[in-house]
């Protein structure tokens, strides 16, 4: 019953910017957090950040300093803003959220179907 519908990717060149979004829909009564992964062809999906309920944030080393994550929580939205981009950065992004459907639900995960970036150098 729970959708994630990711969008903001495309091609950009390196050292450009892209902002990514993912709204979340459907059977929700609160989400507990939400995050970014990331996965290139042939390598294992990494988690690139999260943000929790609470606001609290945390980044995989290799895109601190450079992507922002934050969240709307009335849109049941979260934002990832990719600055100065490198062609390493290019893969499939998927928005995770863990959600409860009810005030006795447990959270579970969802996921999107992802969104191409694509950094040319």
């Amino acid at each position: 019953q729970v959708q994630l519908v990711e969008s903001g990717g495309g091609l950009v060149q390196a050292g450009g910017s892209l902002r990514l979004s993912c709204a979340a829909s459907g059977t929700i009564f609160s989400i507990n957090g939400m995050g970014w992964y990331r996965q290139a062809p042939g390598k294992q999906r990494t988690l690139v950040a999260v943000i929790n309920s609470g606001g609290n944030t945390n980044y995989a080393d290799s895109v601190k300093g450079r992507f922002t994550i934050s969240r709307d929580g009335a849109k049941n939205t979260v934002y990832l803003q990719m600055n100065s981009l490198k062609p390493e950065d290019t893969a499939v992004y998927y928005c995770e959220a863990e959600i409860r459907g009810s005030p006795l639900s447990r959270g579970m995960d969802y996921w999107g179907k992802g969104t191409l970036v694509t950094v040319s150098s």
